[in-house]
């Protein structure tokens, strides 16, 4: 039996920081009513998140990083990348399909749309194709139209001041 009789595709996107944040506290909201919660980071595997030394320790939550610890930067992106972001992509179609959890949280993956990592048709379908008891959320700067007109609720997140401009770098258990 499906907690959530209508689930829904939120987008929370744009240049400000938060979007794995929001993405993360909407798990921990969803984990404290019980509800099975499983969450796919698109292009940060291999890197030092806080958020991985917690996970195994909150119930009804899974975390798979994808990636190779590296900022994905290069135009045409290695083959590696590639083939990484296709997995993470797979993972997901089978996770949201077999509808066992509540909630599946694809972090980042607007990114990996917008590095041409992954195809923006074979999220589209998924988003169509997905049960309607689970609820759908999709994080990262750059969601595509198409995305953005698939989903039911768009935050962005829109930066208007941030210390980075300032040289202050990245602090640990808040920014990584």
């Amino acid at each position: 039996m499906p907690n959530l009789e209508k689930g829904m595709v939120q987008v929370y996107t744009g240049n400000g920081k938060g979007k794995t944040s929001a993405a993360f506290g909407l798990a921990l909201r969803a984990i404290g009513r019980g509800l099975k919660v499983y969450i796919i980071q698109f292009i940060k595997g291999g890197f030092d998140y806080g958020e991985l030394y917690v996970v195994d320790k909150l119930p009804n939550l899974t975390l798979k990083p994808f990636g190779r610890g590296k900022f994905v930067t290069e135009k045409p992106p290695k083959e590696n990348d590639i083939k990484l972001a296709e997995e993470a992509l797979t993972l997901a179609e089978e996770v949201v399909k077999g509808g066992e959890y509540d909630i599946v949280i694809l972090d980042e993956i607007n990114v990996a749309l917008n590095l041409k990592l992954i195809k923006t048709e074979r999220v589209v379908e998924l988003i169509k194709k997905k049960p309607k008891h689970v609820e759908l959320v999709l994080t990262g700067r750059y969601a595509p139209k198409e995305i953005i007109e698939a989903a039911d609720l768009v935050t962005e997140m829109r930066e208007i001041k941030h210390p980075y401009n300032k040289g202050f770098q990245a602090r640990r258990g808040i920014e990584f």
